[in-house]
């Protein structure tokens, strides 16, 4: 997959060649930036009590996913079996940031977030403004 330009550019800019690409939810491949994953693997080396659960989600996201190193031309390589579970292959694929990291997902989910999204979208907007949003 090709990364858009704009991602590109915010990833020089962390001095980020090298990404790590999988799942936790089964439902959209997250692209994480080398550091931020290995924050989160601080995050599941000291879950304390939810040592547990830190341990499921390790699993999958290991199960799922392998480093990326990032092209010339901007391009990943997301893991096979990724591919396969997210059914990415041979369709188009939707990129989106949030909280660090970058997710993509299918038509599938693409259309239940934008549905989602739609839905009452006068109120959300409303909400935000009351918080500042302009």
């Amino acid at each position: 997959m090709r990364l858009p330009s704009e991602y590109l550019t915010y990833l020089k800019r962390l001095n980020v060649d090298k990404v790590f690409i999988t799942t936790v939810d089964l439902r959209l491949a997250r692209i994480y930036p080398k550091p931020v994953w290995e924050s989160n693997q601080n995050l599941f080396n000291d879950a304390g009590e939810d040592s547990e659960i830190a341990e499921d989600v390790s699993f999958i996201a290991n199960l799922y996913g392998a480093y990326s190193e990032i092209d010339d031309a901007g391009r990943i390589l997301f893991p096979t079996e990724l591919r396969r579970k997210l059914e990415f292959e041979k369709q188009q694929v939707w990129l989106d940031f949030h909280r660090g990291r970058f997710n993509a997902f299918g038509k599938a989910v693409y259309d239940e977030r934008l549905n989602r999204a739609t839905a009452n979208l006068p109120d959300k907007l409303k909400t935000l403004e009351k918080k500042g949003f302009k």
